[in-house]
């Protein structure tokens, strides 16, 4: 067997190592080092063995099994699917393949209790989503639960940067504090989430955006007629007009939008969750951030990465539009001079500045996310602040929106 691998890995690759492939059994040379080797060093990457490696072994980095000889023993066979098993966060390992050359799968299937947990893998987050809302049976809403979450698992490294934001937008969280939530939670209240989130399984049904190349084809000269940018899905539109229609859409939704109507009036007040579902909501009708950036440098001449919140204060307010980190910046020094800080205290303020200027918003609930959860989350940290972390956080969210001239 060994000898027929490097032969088709030759043929394959034109060239193979010596080692890549090796025969590890009981009656190897040395056997314990050749099963060291295999689990720490480059090579060999490919084993031929025979009972050793079942059971007793753990190399992480395995995500391929190949089966060229039927077991009866389902003790044995659950065994050796086991050396597959083992999470390798180090390759990102969501998923193993097993090629059954033997038809040991289905011989055994009757017997084992190791079962996929995705048994067809063409079932979308859409269906099962639907599932863990609407079945009857507990049993089922958990399974569906179940199969969501490998799926998302392997999902999530797929994601394109777009994908990802719209899934923050909806579920407040990313895809890995999203598992571990759903995770913890009894299925009622997964199911009770679904229910008032719904929507989310279409989100990650997407396919990822490709966009076609078109390819002009003219006979003469060319030339160029007029220049005009689009905006979003607002196709050769002037700056002017694209702030214009910004504006409006401001003015007529301030006081039907909960979110849009806390930035105008009570921007401290405002979550993360919410400012997520109000982004997904204006892109959804042309309106990105970077977009009005591009307009307003445009009519403007100035660049200024005021960030959304202060695009809808200028078009609700008039405000002054300043780039959202010197906004952030010049609050935390105001707070900091209202008070004598220890030096935990200024350790976490200028992590929470950070995160203030990547999140735009940070609350209570993003405190026992991301680099805060790893710290403890928000309860031991606000123990540095002696209970007044919330506090803490509004008076800042406060300073950041004083009026400016």
């Amino acid at each position: 067997m060994v000898e027929l691998l490097k032969k088709a890995f030759q043929e394959q690759y034109d060239e193979v190592e010596d080692d890549a492939v090796l025969k590890i059994t009981g009656a190897s040379d040395k056997p314990l080092e050749c099963i060291r080797r295999y689990k720490n060093e480059r090579n060999p990457n490919v084993a031929v063995t025979v009972d050793l490696l079942t059971t007793g072994i753990d190399v992480p980095r395995i995500c391929n099994l190949v089966f060229i000889r039927r077991v009866n023993s389902r003790i044995l066979y659950e065994q050796m699917l086991g050396r597959a098993t083992r999470k390798c966060d180090e390759i990102d390992k969501a998923v193993f393949r097993v090629y059954d050359a033997v038809d040991i799968y289905s011989n055994m299937q009757e017997y084992s209790d190791m079962k996929p947990i995705v048994n067809d893998p063409k079932i979308t987050f859409g269906q099962l989503e639907k599932e863990i809302r609407e079945v009857d049976s507990d049993s089922m809403k958990q399974l569906a639960k179940d199969q969501f979450i490998a799926k998302l698992q392997s999902k999530k490294r797929h994601l394109d940067e777009n994908q990802t934001w719209k899934f923050e937008s909806k579920s407040g969280m990313n895809p890995d504090d999203f598992i571990k939530h759903i995770s913890s939670l009894p299925i009622k209240e997964v199911a009770d989430w679904f229910i008032k989130n719904p929507d989310l399984g279409e989100i990650l049904d997407q396919k990822r955006e490709m966009r076609r190349i078109a390819i002009p084809i003219a006979e003469g000269d060319d030339s160029v007629r007029e220049i005009q940018r689009g905006y979003g899905d607002k196709k050769a539109i002037k700056p002017e007009d694209f702030i214009e229609g910004f504006q409006k859409y401001i003015a007529e939704n301030t006081n039907k939008i909960a979110a849009l109507k806390l930035i105008v009036q009570r921007p401290k007040e405002l979550t993360r969750k919410q400012l997520k579902e109000l982004q997904l909501q204006l892109e959804e009708i042309g309106y990105r951030e970077q977009d009005l950036k591009i307009a307003y440098k445009a009519t403007t001449n100035v660049d200024i990465a005021a960030g959304i919140i202060g695009f809808i204060r200028q078009a609700a307010l008039g405000d002054v539009l300043i780039p959202w980190e010197t906004r952030v910046d010049d609050a935390v020094q105001k707070f900091l001079s209202t008070g004598d800080w220890t030096k935990p205290q200024e350790n976490w303020l200028k992590k929470i500045t950070a995160q203030m200027k990547k999140e735009i918003i940070v609350d209570k609930n993003s405190m026992n996310t991301a680099q805060f959860k790893d710290a403890g989350g928000f309860n031991r940290i606000n123990k540095v602040f002696e209970g007044k972390l919330e506090k803490v956080l509004k008076d800042i969210n406060e300073l950041v929106w004083e009026k400016q001239a």
